[in-house]
């Protein structure tokens, strides 16, 4: 690893303190699953290294009225464990199986697969299908983002250098129905493509993810369906084929673009067909 300052703030205002007089050069270090690796590999050499774990109000899942609020330290293993997410939250209770190998989801955090925003993660494209809010502090105050606008590109996202992803909003939708889909070469490894579903009252929210750079609603395959029964194959695959005008595929070790753009679409009708069931 590269050398750098360590800082174990015991508190949210002592951390959002430190990275608003550090700015550029702090990296928060919650899990760790990935950003260790990084620094051994000399991709990220941060100043000072922020290691937030012992702010206990940043972990924790809480039901309220019309929303379900996860702290940016959950461990996946406490959200996969958790009934509240399993009854209100079904989307995210899919994905949680997929996410890494069980090692990993011990000590890596809900918060941090957002922040990463690694395409192929599954939690990124969860949060945009089900619109949730994303919750920022810093030193100047709170703000809210929206998960659609949030991811900007490759391990991009809106969050300032000063600002420490706090909590994760996450809309209570008991008509919604929800669907999860994805291609691995291993149970537990980054995804070479997968699907993030809702649908509800006629609207469709569907996500590709390991396609792009970052997640992101298809736009032309929800319009292929608005109105329509999505019940009727003939339908479905429409939508699916409408999915080639939102994706852009890279390709990448997984796989060229023809072959993503296949998978997705193939995974796609897997995903409309759970909706429809």
């Amino acid at each position: 690893m590269p050398a750098f300052l360590y800082a174990r703030p015991d508190t949210l205002d002592e951390a959002l303190g430190l990275l608003a007089a550090r700015r550029e050069g702090a990296t928060v270090l919650a899990g760790g699953q990935s950003l260790l690796a990084m620094l051994n590999l000399r991709l990220t050499q941060p100043e000072v290294l922020l290691d937030i774990n012992r702010i206990a109000e940043l972990a924790g899942i809480a039901l309220h009225d019309d929303h379900i609020r996860i702290g940016a330290l959950t461990r996946h293993a406490a959200v996969l464990a958790s009934p509240v997410v399993a009854r209100h939250l079904p989307l995210i209770a899919l994905a949680m199986p997929h996410v890494a190998h069980l090692a990993v989801r011990n000590r890596g955090t809900f918060g941090g697969s957002i922040s990463l925003a690694d395409p192929a993660a599954e939690l990124p494209a969860c949060a945009v299908a089900l619109g949730a809010t994303m919750v920022l502090r810093s030193a100047r105050g709170e703000r809210r983002v929206a998960a659609e606008n949030f991811f900007t590109g490759l391990y991009g996202t809106e969050r300032g250098p000063d600002e420490l992803l706090v909590a994760i909003d996450l809309p209570k939708r008991p008509a919604a129905r929800v669907a999860f889909r994805e291609l691995s070469r291993r149970h537990g490894d980054f995804a070479m493509v997968g699907i993030a579903a809702a649908w509800e009252a006629g609207v469709l929210r569907l996500v590709v993810f390991g396609c792009e750079s970052h997640a992101r609603l298809a736009v032309n395959a929800a319009a292929a369906v608005q109105g329509r029964d999505l019940g009727d194959e003939a339908v479905r695959r429409e939508v699916a084929a409408a999915l080639d005008a939102d994706l852009d595929p890279a390709g990448t070790l997984s796989g060229r673009p023809g072959t993503k753009r296949h998978l997705a679409r193939v995974l796609a009708l897997r995903a409309l067909a759970d909706l429809a069931a």
